[in-house]
């Protein structure tokens, strides 16, 4: 984690998390802006959550214009199938987890909670649905091994709640730093300890690691939202305040009108894909004029 507290020259990118649909409205956003001359694939600092996480080892392993094609040409995508793994998330298990959010005192208490259910299901899961994720997750990446660039991916310890950062210097595979943020329903073992996905760590986006970067753009898919309690000041806006106190200059980016037609009601379904990434596109090529003074060296 940057624990510096004056904000310097550098450039923070942060990418939330938000399903399937929004990886590829990240995708399509960056691509469009990198289309009109903006390129955010340079910052300092790339912070990635669950889905973001993802991206933001796309984005440092592979051009913005072909991980863009790529989602607009693939087949379509089928759910994985079976009574057992890792599954897509479910409304039964949003269900559950907003039960234990409710039945939460604060973020702490939440994520002890949540893990110690992580831990339940991936029990139930077994050996073979953690491997079946993380052959999932690593036919995503352009590349199994960690970027030249920083990214910093955010996990959570499934038994003790604590919130960590994943860098190339965690001693960590990039494919299981990955596959761990984007855990959002059974805990994701590395070594001895498991995980859970990096959305549970304060929010969606975790903006607030950007802390003593001069310039942050966080791009968040599900606008910024959150299930948690307005009293725990985890939405993203509170951590925007957060930043521009400590001096950083900041940016969002969210989705527009036609962005969230094209999610559809279920963000985590593959289907939603090739629109996401379209609307993104559009989103990006429309907003890169806007942020080209803010974002140039």
């Amino acid at each position: 984690m940057n624990t510096r507290t004056q904000p310097i020259s550098e450039r923070a990118l942060v990418l939330g998390g938000g399903g399937s649909a929004g990886n590829a409205w990240l995708i399509g956003v960056i691509a469009g802006l990198h289309e009109s001359g903006l390129d955010v694939t340079g910052a300092d600092l790339i912070i990635g959550t669950s889905a973001g996480a993802t991206a933001a080892a796309q984005i440092c392993g592979s051009s913005p214009a072909d991980l863009l094609a790529n989602i607009l040409s693939a087949p379509p995508l089928q759910p994985p199938t079976g009574s057992r793994g890792f599954r897509p998330i479910t409304s039964t298990h949003l269900e559950r987890t907003n039960a234990i959010i409710a039945a939460s005192a604060d973020l702490t208490d939440m994520r002890r909670r949540i893990g110690a259910d992580a831990i339940e299901l991936a029990e139930a899961a077994g050996a073979a649905g953690r491997e079946r994720w993380r052959e999932t997750v690593a036919a995503r990446l352009p590349s199994p091994h960690w970027p030249e660039s920083r990214i910093l991916l955010t996990v959570v310890d499934a038994e003790t709640g604590e919130p960590v950062e994943l860098d190339r210097n965690s001693g960590v595979d990039l494919v299981d730093a990955v596959a761990a943020s984007c855990a959002g329903g059974p805990a994701y073992a590395i070594g001895g300890r498991r995980y859970i996905d990096g959305g549970y760590r304060r929010s969606s986006e975790n903006a607030d690691l950007a802390v003593g970067y001069g310039r942050v753009l966080v791009l968040s898919p599900l606008g910024g939202r959150t299930r948690h309690p307005a009293g725990w000041r985890s939405d993203l806006s509170a951590q925007v305040d957060e930043l521009r106190m400590g001096g950083s200059r900041v940016e969002t980016i969210l989705p527009d009108a036609d962005s969230r037609e094209a999610f559809g009601d279920n963000m985590m379904n593959p289907a939603t894909r090739p629109p996401a990434a379209r609307a993104g596109h559009r989103q990006g090529l429309r907003l890169a004029e806007k942020f080209a003074g803010f974002w140039g060296r």
